[in-house]
Formats: structure tokens, sequence, C-alpha cells
């Protein structure tokens, strides 16, 4: 092959490359503009999240300010869309006083969210001596003699969007639930309870702030 012959070869074969790259640009902007309008037209709502009650087993406060909790949380998950599915990959509860952890990350099974179907999780949340900050202590120890306590019930994690055939990349969920939590017996809690086992159950109903 001449070098004349060997050139044209090559240019030959470049043109083909570009008209290839100039294709896939465009069929994948297609596809990505198709997408986009299919979702502007469907406006994805958020998952809505309810906690619907608190079953508390321990609740023990110990000097030097040292936490000890557990507890079972039951908390429902709706997907409000009729076209878009909710795959939650990665869902962590936990509890918060004011602001401050109290127990541990507790995992929940990765899962596949349907359009308008509603899921229940009910996730054990439990701590061992964990060391309370100073400025939290007394108001912590004060709120349990006074027979209840505010705390906030939280779940993160990663959620996709499905729509179709197409699944979109991870975004953040937080979930906030504020909780009242009444301590002592079922008759002399504001808040009626139910003896289950060694513990009490409180029926909360108490919807939950969703950000994604």
């Amino acid at each position: 092959m001449s070098v004349k012959e060997c050139t044209h070869h090559k240019h030959k074969k470049g043109k083909l490359l570009r008209k290839l790259f100039a294709g896939f640009l465009i069929l994948s902007f297609i596809v990505l503009l198709t997408f986009l309008i299919t979702w502007a037209i469907l406006q994805p709502k958020k998952p809505r999240f309810t906690l619907q009650d608190a079953t508390i087993y321990s609740f023990n406060v110990s000097a030097p300010i040292l936490l000890s909790s557990n507890f079972q949380v039951t908390i429902s998950s709706h997907n409000p869309n009729s076209r878009i599915g909710i795959y939650y990959d990665r869902l962590n509860a936990f509890a918060t006083y004011r602001n401050q952890q109290i127990t541990y990350f507790t995992g929940i099974q990765p899962v596949y969210q349907g359009h308008k179907d509603t899921n229940i999780w009910s996730p054990f949340i439990f701590g061992t001596n964990v060391p309370v900050a100073p400025y939290n202590g007394q108001s912590l120890s004060e709120d349990q003699s006074d027979g209840g306590i505010n705390i906030v019930v939280k779940m993160n994690g990663r959620v996709r969007w499905r729509v179709g055939r197409f699944i979109s990349g991870r975004y953040h969920i937080h979930v906030t639930c504020p909780a009242y939590i009444p301590f002592g017996d079922k008759k002399s809690s504001a808040i009626p309870g139910i003896i289950v086992g060694t513990g009490i159950k409180y029926t909360l109903t108490q919807r939950c702030s969703v950000n994604v």
C-alpha cells in the first residue's frame, strides 16, 4: 500500500469514528432530554414517613452523665408517586436528644418501594453508656424526673428513583421524626401505654419531615 493510500485510509477511518462519536452524543442527548421531560411531567414527590409507635424497654441515666437506652420504633414510608418507584439503598435509624446522638446506628435492609406502596420498619434503637454532653445532662435528668422526654428519631441514607427502566443516581435522604416519650406506668402517663413483655408501647402517629 502506497503512502497516499495509507493516508487516505486513515482519513476515512478517522471520519467514520467522528461520525460514530457524534451519533453517540446525539443519542445520549435524546435519551437524557426524554428523561428530563418525563421527569418534569411526572413531578416526583418525596416519600412520606410516619413514626407510628415506640416501645420503651429501658432508659437510664447514670453518673457521670451516661445514658443507656433500648427501645423499638415503628416507622412507615409511603410512596405517593403513581409512576415512580424508589430504591432505598441504605437507611440508618438512630435517636438524638437536643441535637446530640444518643444511640448507635441501626441499619435497615435495602428495599425497593413500588408505585403507591407502603413499607413498614420496626428497628430496635439502643445505646449503652453513651456519654451525654454536660449541657444536656441536667435537662435529661429533669425530663426523666418529669415523666417524659422529647427525642428525635432520625433516618439517614441514600435513595434512587426509578422511572420505567431508567434508574437515577443516588440521592441523600434525611428523615426527622420528633417524638415525646413518656415514662412511668400506663395509668399515670398522659399518653396511655400498653405493656409489651418487659416494655411499654406508646402510639405516637407522628408525621416526619423528609429532605431528599
